[in-house]
């Protein structure tokens, strides 16, 4: 049976997969990303593990038909260079393409990270029935991979959905962008915790962070609302520009569950500037930590890269 590699690169972990053309892994291996390390340090680790995975499919080495990769932008999806993402700062004009391209006899295609989930829950997700919705994944950062009238729409070198990026709030200083006050300071994975520490004096996880929320902490209630107030306008910006039938949450903090989806569903139906989209849902992804190598092995599938417009 033909299959693809699936590669996930994020700014706190690594995933490979083996997927096979129906959206299932058969394979996967994770490790964290070593910010120490030079890149081309973790891509020759990144190539050891797709050598393993692809010697892992005993006699159908020929049945492999790409490697697909899913990383943070900027990025140029043509010519498969990451250009130093705020969550990888070491990562300057990194031709991840070319690299896996010399170590591998087969066409590697390159996507942004959010834009190759979103094509995930399109394929065989929460978003397999809408031919509009936006994917928000809020993990170590924020991004929005974004399908209309089922195709995904990528931009000219792939960076669109870059809405970590929007300003939101000038208190909360210089983000690493260069703007001042960004989504991604506020409500990231990284920035709770980070925040979240400090308010309490201890250092704790993202989860953590949620799990103190509404028992009697006043100043970490007044945070945690406020993430909730920036996710909020962020959805309705989206739903403003896109209209979107539903937006799909994904990434680690989206396991914050219901409150998280409440919050925001319930700021959409108070701001949103069309009263029908007022309406748009918010609903979990339901491919949670695979989406990115699922999304990414599906770039190597020609029918349904065609059906996506990728």
């Amino acid at each position: 049976m033909e299959y693809a590699i699936g590669v996930d690169i994020g700014g706190t972990k690594i995933a490979v997969a083996v997927v096979e053309q129906s959206g299932k892994i058969t394979s996967k291996t994770a490790f964290p990303m070593d910010l120490s390390k030079s890149p081309d340090e973790v891509m020759d680790e990144i190539i050891q593990v797709i050598q393993k995975a692809i010697q892992g499919q005993a006699g159908k080495e020929t049945d492999l038909l790409g490697i697909g990769v899913g990383v943070p932008g900027p990025l140029d999806t043509r010519t498969g260079v990451v250009h130093s993402p705020p969550n990888l700062p070491s990562w300057i004009d990194v031709p991840v393409k070319e690299m896996l391209a010399a170590a591998f006899a087969v066409p590697v295609l390159i996507e942004n990270d959010a834009n190759a989930a979103a094509l995930a829950e399109k394929w065989v997700g929460a978003g397999k029935d809408s031919l509009n919705f936006t994917y928000l994944t809020i993990s170590t950062g924020i991004g929005a991979g974004i399908v209309a009238n089922g195709r995904l729409l990528s931009g000219s070198r792939g960076n669109a959905g870059e809405i970590g990026h929007t300003v939101m709030d000038p208190s909360y200083g210089l983000c690493s962008c260069g703007q001042i006050g960004c989504l991604d300071l506020i409500a990231s994975g990284r920035a709770i915790a980070k925040n979240g520490s400090e308010i309490i004096g201890q250092k704790l996880t993202t989860k953590a962070v949620f799990e103190l929320y509404g028992y009697g902490h006043e100043e970490l209630d007044r945070y945690i609302d406020h993430v909730f107030w920036a996710l909020g306008a962020a959805s309705v910006s989206l739903v403003n520009m896109l209209d979107p039938e539903k937006i799909i949450v994904g990434g680690g903090v989206s396991q914050m569950g219901n409150l998280l989806y409440q919050h925001m569903e319930c700021y959409i139906q108070t701001y949103a500037l069309n009263p029908a989209g007022r309406r748009t849902k918010v609903v979990p992804a339901e491919l949670s930590e695979h989406a990115g190598v699922i999304g990414a092995a599906a770039l190597c599938f020609s029918t349904f890269a065609l059906e996506t417009n990728v």
